[in-house]
């Protein structure tokens, strides 16, 4: 068993002891007249818990996040010390062979005598620390149990305290939720800073070629590439905007079926089913796609006398709006469900019907989270990938054709990034310009959702 994990093992024996401990103390200081502490018992056990484990685990997480680094510095410091002159590509060299033949995952059946001395220094100094950390870790959580089962009186405000911990705590989650995404925006902008100094910010987003294979010699064809990004958009809007056409009447009107008309037997059989095909993987709709829906256009196509593409942007788009009918379905029904039932009869009561009703009455009230509903959807059809490869294609047309093959930026995003890549050229951080882009757009469109909102809640609210 790893030291980490006796660690824990001894950790959380220790906090249940410290919890029980505490517990039984607060209750023998009142004699079991709980109504004389200021807090429930279970107040004083969560506290001395928390003074056990938190600090406990905060000791563990330090030598996870910074462990391993201290070691890597400590080895490359002895190479250095052996050979001065060594330089910093040879030294990270060294140090993955090291890391490697640790791991086990050199499989070189001849190891060089002095790898192998630095493998197993690596390997000391990593059980030491790991051992270090072990003892640490436990004399801590002794530490804090013992700190915490001394301060139990039946005044203390056990409860005050476990709160406030519990709120450090969901602060820190929402930071952490905040950063990623900071570090996500700040990512982005920095690639994409990166490629923009190497393509012109109007080629890319006002150019009408995406072709970008950079070639191996300047004289070969395109050999610098070209980046205009609006086949990619084009193709983006024009599929998204068939997925609509499909999701959003067959999903907002399976919502108003099924929450004005449907009986109970009727609406417990068809919402689940319909609501199955949110877990359908959208690999499965790649291939219903490509071997069912595209041949099948294709075919109807010629017998109409229509040049169809093999893979056709109306093919992605048709399964598209069928895989995203649950979304805005399941959305729908929730918002017109959540309308008051005093509108509905106030509606009834002036002699509406309830096709009027659910006209001017249910949808307007509802129509908050109907728009929710559609951005949803919409950002769900625009960061869509398996579909749109297996079925529309790679090819970057420029075109308002659904019947010719087009592709979006996620699958050139997915594209750009296959293999392995080096983050120098312009083909690769092309992706961070598009992931900016799709960003950009996504966000635009929350903020116009955020805005309609805000109008249409303050008229029926």
């Amino acid at each position: 068993m790893s030291p980490l994990s006796l660690a824990l093992i001894l950790i959380l024996m220790s906090t249940a002891v410290a919890f029980v401990a505490s517990r039984t103390k607060a209750l023998s200081l009142v004699g079991g007249r709980v109504h004389e502490l200021h807090s429930l018992p279970g107040h004083y056990g969560l506290y001395a818990l928390v003074w056990c484990l938190l600090p406990a685990l905060l000791v563990l997480a330090i030598w996870i996040a910074i462990g391993p680094a201290i070691v890597d510095g400590i080895i490359v410091d002895r190479l250095h010390e052996a050979d001065p002159t060594i330089g910093a590509d040879r030294l990270g060299l060294i140090l993955n062979d090291v890391r490697n033949y640790v791991s086990g995952n050199l499989v070189s059946e001849d190891i060089d005598p002095a790898l192998a001395k630095t493998g197993e220094a690596y390997r000391s100094l990593l059980l030491t620390g790991l051992w270090g950390t072990f003892v640490a870790s436990v004399a801590v959580a002794l530490a804090g149990a013992f700190f915490a089962f001394s301060r139990i009186r039946p005044d203390m405000r056990a409860r005050n305290k476990v709160e406030r911990v519990v709120w450090l705590i969901m602060v820190a989650c929402s930071l952490v939720a905040v950063l990623v995404t900071v570090g996500i925006v700040l990512s982005l902008v920095f690639e994409a800073g990166r490629f923009f100094a190497k393509v012109s910010p109007l080629e890319f987003l006002f150019g009408l070629h995406w072709s970008p294979q950079m070639a191996m010699r300047a004289d070969q064809v395109a050999s610098e590439g070209s980046f205009g990004a609006v086949p990619l958009f084009a193709g983006t809007l024009l599929i998204t905007f068939i997925a609509m056409l499909v999701a959003v009447p067959v999903g907002l009107l399976s919502a108003v079926y099924m929450t004005q008309y449907a009986d109970h037997r009727v609406r417990s059989l068809a919402k689940p089913m319909l609501e199955i095909l949110a877990g359908v993987p959208t690999v499965v709709y790649g291939f219903f796609a490509a071997l069912v829906v595209a041949p099948w256009i294709r075919d109807t196509g010629g017998l109409l006398g229509l040049s169809v593409a093999s893979e056709s942007a109306l093919a992605a788009g048709l399964v598209m709006g069928v895989m995203i009918i649950p979304f805005m379905s399941s959305l729908s029904d929730d918002a017109l469900t959540a309308v008051p039932q005093s509108m509905r009869d106030g509606s009834y009561a002036l002699g509406a019907t309830r096709a009027e009703t659910i006209r001017s009455v249910l949808i307007p009230a509802a129509l908050p989270g109907i728009v929710g509903a559609f951005l949803l959807s919409v950002s769900r059809a625009i960061g869509e990938t398996m579909i749109v490869v297996m079925a529309a294609g790679l090819a970057a047309n420029l075109t308002a054709n659904p019947l010719e093959a087009v592709t979006t930026v996620t699958v050139q995003i997915a594209t750009l990034l296959v293999g392995d890549q080096e983050f120098d050229s312009a083909k690769t951080l092309a992706a961070f310009a598009l992931g900016l882009v799709l960003f950009i757009v996504t966000l635009s469109l929350n903020v116009i959702a955020l805005r309609v909102v805000r109008k249409y809640r303050e008229q029926y609210d």
